[in-house]
């Protein structure tokens, strides 16, 4: 899970910070201490980790915090807010052009997710009610059109292209197609390079300047650390970028390109990657992740994220059955294929508040997953199925050689079935305005 270790060391420190009914300088220098050395083992920049910790200790000795009666908390909230204006304060919404289309171009290096991401992003745009074109302007790499043009038809959005002709006319031809078909947005993939390299640069001020894009959008891989910030800032430099993509941030423990690339390039994170599947981009809420770094939680996505995949109907049915305690695990096995679409378990659950890292660590739910737990329920009786509190031990027995699978693995389910029904509860407490308050 993304920022899993940075997670659980600041977590810790302010645990303790949060047990001391009286604060000193000492305390807080002790305590930044810690959080800087877990800053930096987190990949951040060395400048940006120097600032961060000057900013909060200036605000954290001074009366406001020693002078309270909870300091711990008014620490940890200081942290939280210099976390958040540290990745950009807000979210950065995508440019609209006054007159349509609105052309994006997507650029990075060789290996970033370009391609991909430019599917992604079409697939959101559509589902903004929007009309993308892809334009694949990448003649170099094998099979990249081919790759744009599978991702094209697998979200219905058209594609074009044309390898007889150089990038810039691509770029430029694609432009003047989507006005002919009254598509109002254009993604450009353009080609990219192991490295930065002049040529790249010539041919990326071309495709700029021949179609005059609203945004120049930075694809970056975020599992490459610091080289990833070097690669913004000269990109940056070159092309004056409007905006930044982290790809494979859910892939990265430590994370730190997330926490220090926005405030080396001035450049505003628009979207991050979350997961393989075209449905996986995420806008970028700094305060949402400041959040889930300090163990605050990120219900408003994970709400988000439920509404985009259980129908409104089938939320209010669910939400009857557990009142009214008539949650069987028939209901259970369709919450877990609902969650799978959801995405990997761990993020979902690392929404949720008061969870530490550590508790999210081995929790995968595949396909595999999917199909055992099937066998399991398919091998209990109707009877035990609506009443899972009269599986006894014989019981447990009999449907573990029923499944084929072990009887660990059977009482991992029961206990997985309680464990989503307070989980449900929990959010549906907070779908009625009920949304777990930050400690402080």
């Amino acid at each position: 899970m993304v920022f899993s270790t940075l997670s659980e060391k600041l977590q810790d420190t302010f645990r303790r910070l949060r047990g001391k009914g009286k604060l000193g300088e000492k305390d807080v220098d002790a305590a930044l201490r810690e959080v800087k050395l877990a800053l930096l083992e987190a990949d951040v920049n060395f400048r940006v980790v120097r600032n961060f910790i000057n900013r909060v200790r200036e605000r954290a000795v001074g009366q406001e915090v020693l002078n309270s009666l909870t300091p711990g908390q008014m620490v940890i909230k200081i942290v939280h807010q210099e976390l958040t204006k540290m990745m950009g304060e807000s979210a950065a919404k995508l440019r609209i052009a006054d007159q349509p289309p609105t052309i994006y171009v997507l650029a990075g290096l060789q290996g970033a997710g370009k391609t991909t991401t430019a599917g992604k992003l079409a697939g959101f745009l559509k589902k903004q009610g929007r009309r993308p074109l892809l334009v694949a302007a990448d003649v170099y790499r094998p099979a990249a059109v081919k790759q744009l043009e599978v991702l094209g038809l697998q979200l219905d959005v058209p594609v074009y292209s044309d390898p007889a002709q150089d990038p810039v006319a691509i770029a430029a031809q694609g432009v003047e197609k989507a006005r002919l078909t009254q598509c109002d947005a254009v993604l450009i993939d353009t080609a990219g390079r192991l490295h930065i390299d002049e040529e790249l640069m010539t041919e990326l001020s071309g495709i700029k300047q021949a179609v005059n894009p609203e945004e120049i959008l930075l694809v970056v891989d975020a599992m490459t650390g610091q080289d990833a910030v070097n690669v913004a800032q000269s990109f940056n430099e070159q092309l004056a970028l409007t905006g930044l993509i982290l790809t494979k941030l859910d892939s990265d423990t430590r994370g730190g390109a997330a926490l220090s690339i926005r405030e080396i390039t001035g450049c505003p994170i628009k979207f991050i990657g979350s997961g393989e599947k075209l449905d996986g981009i995420e806008v970028f809420h700094p305060e949402r992740l400041a959040s889930r770094i300090l163990g605050m939680g990120d219900v408003l996505t994970l709400i988000e994220k439920a509404e985009a995949s259980v129908e409104e109907e089938q939320a209010k049915a669910l939400m009857k059955k557990i009142q009214k305690d008539e949650f069987t695990l028939e209901d259970f096995l369709d919450q877990m294929r609902q969650v799978q679409k959801m995405g990997p378990l761990d993020q979902i659950l690392g929404m949720l508040p008061g969870l530490k890292p550590k508790q999210l660590q081995g929790l995968e739910f595949d396909e595999k997953s999917m199909k055992h737990l099937e066998a399991i329920i398919q091998s209990m009786t109707p009877q035990e199925r609506r009443m899972p509190q009269i599986i006894n031990a014989s019981r447990r027995k009999r449907i573990a050689r029923g499944s084929g699978r072990s009887i660990q693995e059977v009482n991992r389910l029961l206990n997985q079935f309680e464990q989503s029904k307070k989980m449900i509860k929990q959010l549906g407490k907070a779908g009625k305005g009920g949304l777990p308050k930050l400690p402080f």
